[in-house]
């Protein structure tokens, strides 16, 4: 990276984190900065088919870091990469500028294409944690994925999408017409419902077996 490329990104870490106290700080310790820097580096060999040396600056990185960024992918300028562990981003993946991306994030494929098969991430892209985005496909700019979601296909500028399969639900400030009102904290857990659905069965089976022994 060069000075003024590292001096943006360093300015960007410290307008998106609240927990960012200075600019030595961020540059020093943050991961997400210094996984972006080796993937510079890493990019380059890949681009000039040094790709073993390629691969190796990836490798160190990811162990350093935890984040896996494969040399191919094209990454803007001013990611913010918040936390980071645990995002993998593959070689055909691109992201604009500005983007922010939480931890646990991957920007994969679906083992279905060829040639082109990561996402295409738009310009000022929020992408939450846990979020996957699997396909060789664009996320437009200014565009939110919700946590979690899994994005499997094409989200339009100026949109925020959520659940899994991920469907727009806000466009350009407004909420489609099926939108309904996403409550990420009161989430009901699919196991619990399944193991009380089990449990009511047994009790009615019960039920009927004490009164088939009562006639």
């Amino acid at each position: 990276m060069s000075f003024q490329d590292t001096l943006e990104t360093v300015n960007a870490y410290l307008a998106r984190d609240p927990a960012a106290r200075n600019p030595l700080e961020v540059l020093l310790l943050y991961p997400g900065v210094k996984a972006v820097r080796y993937h510079r580096k890493a990019h380059w060999c890949y681009e000039h088919n040094y790709m073993f040396i390629a691969r190796l600056i990836s490798q160190i990185a990811r162990h350093r870091t935890g984040i896996e960024i494969h040399p191919g992918a094209k990454i803007g300028k001013r990611l913010v990469i918040d936390h980071g562990m645990g995002i993998v981003i593959g070689e055909t993946a691109e992201i604009g500028d500005d983007c922010l991306i939480y931890h646990g994030v991957t920007l994969g494929g679906t083992g279905k294409d060829s040639g082109k098969r990561h996402p295409t991430i738009g310009n000022n892209v929020l992408i939450g944690t846990g979020a996957k985005v699997l396909g060789p496909f664009k996320v437009g700019d200014n565009s939110r994925i919700a946590a979690n979601s899994v994005v499997l296909s094409e989200i339009p500028p100026d949109s925020t999408a959520v659940g899994i399969p991920a469907r727009v639900v806000k466009r350009r400030g407004e909420k489609m017409d099926f939108a309904t009102e996403v409550d990420q904290v009161n989430i009901s857990d699919p196991i619990t419902e399944e193991l009380s659905a089990i449990r009511r069965a047994l009790c009615d089976i019960n039920t009927r077996l004490i009164n088939m022994d009562n006639k």
